[in-house]
């Protein structure tokens, strides 16, 4: 199986299935000399683990991350990271049916008929589980660009049919972290809040959106046709487990618009004496190149396809059955995905920037 690795100059290579004995990545390219440990890593996977609320699965994990190599008295060498996940919660027999069977919207169909064999508890290699070790690199990646003053925030959009209505000025992450929903409008995110309890007592599940903003980013980073830096933040964030759609700027909205209402007016800011726009359509990025302004982009996700309820499905035979989805699964994804999203966010920024300076 290939498809495992991202990024050029900062490469993030992910191995592990879900119930297996653990997950885990290589973080190749990273530069030497920073001060890194596992407590730099930890808040990170904090934030995305199962179990922190009964708003996601209650799989008991406390993903507590191991480096393996590459740091040497606190500091990176610059030779390959190594960072290990034990899974310790593992109940692979939940899932010792669903062998003979093709679970609706699940990878179990396309994995089967493309490599004639699959692990099937918990979905195996296409398991979210796997995102762990993307946010456990991602951590390393975020604190790199930190030191140039780049700063990732993604928080929770809407959820079902509700939005936030909070101003992009005012969201703080002090704001998004503020309730369990990881959404910064509070009356927005307590309406959302029942909504994901009400799916989960009905055996359902709900989808929505993340939103991300990336400010302080310089000029000049991501590259001409398809190395463009929004190209290669899309197919990041699609590969995030159930993503079903990346909107940049503007994005569909767009499409509703003049070009004279659209263009983004450069104008020289007296204080700084920078290059801006007046307005951000573009999202932070012209030609496939950032522009100094800063990034925003959405990132849809669909319903988590485990329901409790009774459903028709396949078996491997080609037979008709009923099945009742079973296991610790999460009603809505979207509380966890945030910090994916930031994780997934700085690994590609983190490779563009480093790209870039290659330049200098």
């Amino acid at each position: 199986m290939s498809g495992d690795s991202i990024g050029k100059l900062f490469k993030v290579t992910n191995w592990g299935e879900s119930h297996g004995p653990a997950v885990g990545c290589v973080v190749e390219g990273c530069p030497a000399n920073i001060e890194l440990s596992e407590t730099d890593i930890q808040p990170f996977l904090d934030r995305r683990r199962p179990g922190q609320s009964n708003l996601v699965t209650q799989r008991d994990e406390s993903d507590q991350v191991e480096i393996l190599s590459g740091v040497y008295n606190g500091v990176t060498t610059g030779t390959a990271i190594s960072l290990l996940i034990k899974n310790k919660n593992n109940k692979s027999k939940d899932y010792d049916e669903f062998a003979k069977l093709y679970r609706p919207s699940h990878a179990d169909f396309t994995y089967q008929q493309k490599y004639k064999v699959r692990d099937p508890a918990g979905g195996g290699r296409s398991s979210a589980r796997t995102t762990a070790a993307n946010v456990a690199a991602g951590a390393i990646a975020i604190k790199f660009l930190q030191q140039d003053g780049i700063q990732i925030n993604s928080w929770v959009d809407s959820v079902s049919d509700i939005y936030s209505e909070l101003s992009l000025a005012d969201i703080t992450p002090e704001l998004i972290e503020s309730n369990m929903v990881r959404c910064p409008d509070e009356k927005a995110a307590k309406l959302m809040e029942q909504a994901i309890l009400q799916a989960r007592k009905e055996g359902d599940t709900l989808g929505g959106v993340v939103r991300c903003r990336v400010q302080n980013m310089p000029v000049g980073l991501g590259e001409p046709l398809f190395d463009k830096l929004e190209a290669d933040l899309a197919k990041a964030m699609l590969s995030i487990n159930a993503c079903k759609g990346f909107e940049f700027g503007s994005g569909f909205e767009g499409t509703k618009m003049k070009g004279s209402e659209h263009n983004d007016i450069f104008y020289k800011d007296i204080a700084s004496g920078k290059v801006l726009t007046k307005t951000n359509y573009s999202g932070g990025i012209q030609g496939g190149i950032s522009n100094g302004m800063d990034l925003d982009f959405k990132v849809a996700f669909k319903p988590v396809a485990t329901i409790m309820q009774k459903q028709k499905t396949l078996t491997v035979e080609g037979n008709e059955i009923e099945y009742h989805g079973r296991g610790r699964h999460d009603p809505c994804v979207l509380p966890r995905a945030v910090p994916i999203v930031d994780a997934m966010a700085a690994l590609v920024l983190c490779d563009h920037w480093l790209r870039y300076k290659a330049y200098q």
